[in-house]
C-alpha cells in the first residue's frame, strides 16, 4: 500500500509538515484528520512515527476476568501483529475521566514493539516512563501511576483521538506535535508539492528577517 520511498519521505518531515502538505493536496481535509487538542509525549526528541492503524477501545474503572476476558486479550495480540505493519496503535479510552487506568507502561510497550508497534496515540494515560521499549513513541491524555482493571473492550474499529477519527489500517504520522491521518493516494502529490512549500516559506521568513522589513515587503513576500 505504500512503498519505502513514500515512507522515507513521511519519516523526513515532521507532522505540521504533513498537516499542510494534505492542505495543499486535498483542501477539504484542511480542517479535520488530526489530533486537536494537546497531548502529552514523554520522548520528543524522537522522529516521526509513521505507520498503519491499529484501533483499540478501552475501560478500567470495572473489574474484568475469566476465560472470554483472556481470549479477547490473545486476539488482540493476533490482530497487532497481523498486517500492515509497521503500526501505530490507536486507543480510545472510554472511561470518564479518560486515563482512570495505563494500558501502557513497560510490559505492553515491549510487547507491542515485538510485534511491529512504532508507538501509540490515546487520549488514556500511560506510565513506567523510564522503563518503556526503547524506541517506542508515545502521544498520551495523561500520565498516570496505575493500570486499575485496563481491558481491551474492542479492536479494529473507528475510534476518535482529540477529534481525530481513525479506522482500522489507516496511515499514521506523529511526533511531539500530535497525529494526523494520511491520505495514502495523496502521498505522491504532498512530496511533489513540498519544495514549493518550502520555497513560499522561506522567502516570507526571509522578508520579515531582513534589516529593512516592511510590511509592504512582508506583503509583497506573501503574494509570491
Amino acid at each position: 500500500m505504500v512503498s519505502d520511498s513514500q515512507f522515507k519521505f513521511l519519516r523526513s518531515i515532521d507532522t505540521p509538515t504533513v498537516c499542510n502538505l494534505i492542505e495543499i493536496v486535498a483542501p477539504e481535509r484542511r480542517g479535520a484528520g488530526y489530533t486537536a487538542s494537546h497531548l502529552h509525549c514523554p520522548f520528543p526528541d524522537l522522529p516521526p512515527m509513521v505507520g498503519f492503524a491499529k484501533t483499540v477501545t478501552i475501560r478500567a474503572r470495572d473489574k474484568v476476568g475469566g476465560p472470554s476476558y483472556m481470549q479477547k486479550r490473545m486476539d488482540y495480540l493476533d490482530y497487532v501483529a497481523a498486517e500492515p505493519r509497521p503500526s501505530v496503535v490507536v486507543i480510545e479510552d472510554k472511561d470518564e475521566p479518560a486515563g482512570y487506568g495505563a494500558f501502557w507502561g513497560e510490559v505492553q510497550t515491549n510487547v507491542h514493539k515485538a510485534l511491529g508497534c512504532l508507538g501509540t496515540v490515546t487520549n488514556g494515560s500511560i506510565r513506567d516512563i523510564a522503563a518503556v521499549a526503547g524506541g517506542f513513541q508515545m502521544l498520551a491524555g495523561s500520565i498516570a501511576p496505575s493500570h486499575a482493571y485496563v481491558h481491551v473492550v474492542e479492536f479494529g474499529i473507528s475510534v476518535t483521538i482529540h477529534s481525530m477519527e481513525v479506522k482500522s489500517g489507516d496511515l499514521i504520522h506523529a511526533d511531539r506535535h500530535g497525529a494526523v491521518v494520511v491520505p495514502i493516494d495523496k502521498i505522491d502529490a504532498m512530496a511533489s508539492a513540498l519544495d514549493g512549500l518550502m520555497k513560499q516559506e522561506a522567502r516570507i521568513i526571509a522578508a520579515a528577517r531582513a534589516p529593512d522589513a516592511t510590511v509592504e515587503t512582508i506583503k509583497a513576500a506573501f503574494r509570491g
